[in-house]
């Protein structure tokens, strides 16, 4: 006996749930559908996959298909030919304004940039090698501390005597 694995999404196993409940009769189709935030006649149709096909019945059918709105190959081909000839120096938000206003492609900043990422045209922030800060070495000194009183502070002898005030002195060494 083999054992299927099913791989589902919160929203599709919220929505299991929730069809496991109508189908076994605690629930009714309205109360389903606003849990749902579907119609009734969605919810029907969802019920009527569970019950012919259980849980894989509610699995979406485009998992794993490219979307309708994907770019074509040749066209992508062909905007990132002409951003390595033209704009190789120029990031994906300048490249695409770049492409909208003197070749006529309409595409978003974000677009581009994954394109370029995949090419190997641009390097996101993680990628870039940060800049290696060598540190200026410093000469030796010798530091010490000493306490000095202060003469006289707003004309009272009594404030002059109390204050105390810290400073440093350092003195470099010869050689």
């Amino acid at each position: 006996m083999s054992v299927a694995v099913l791989s589902m999404s919160d929203g599709e196993l919220r929505r299991l749930e929730v069809l496991r409940d109508v189908d076994r009769g605690g629930l009714p189709v309205g109360a389903a559908a606003q849990l749902l935030e579907r119609s009734e006649r969605q919810v029907w149709r969802l019920l009527k996959a569970f019950r012919a096909e259980g849980a894989p019945g509610l699995i979406s059918k485009k998992r794993g298909r490219p979307s309708n709105r994907k770019t074509s190959e040749a066209i992508r081909s062909a905007v990132l030919w002409i951003v390595r000839q033209n704009y190789a120096d120029f990031g994906p938000t300048l490249a695409a304004e770049k492409l909208a206003g003197e070749h006529g492609f309409a595409f978003s900043s974000e677009t581009l940039r994954k394109w370029m990422i995949a090419e190997g045209l641009w390097l996101d922030r993680k990628q870039r090698r940060r800049r290696v800060h060598q540190p200026r070495h410093r000469r030796e000194c010798v530091a010490s501390w000493c306490r000095s009183t202060a003469a006289n502070i707003g004309g009272s002898k009594t404030a002059g005597r109390n204050a105390r005030c810290w400073c440093l002195s350092t003195m470099r060494r010869a050689g």
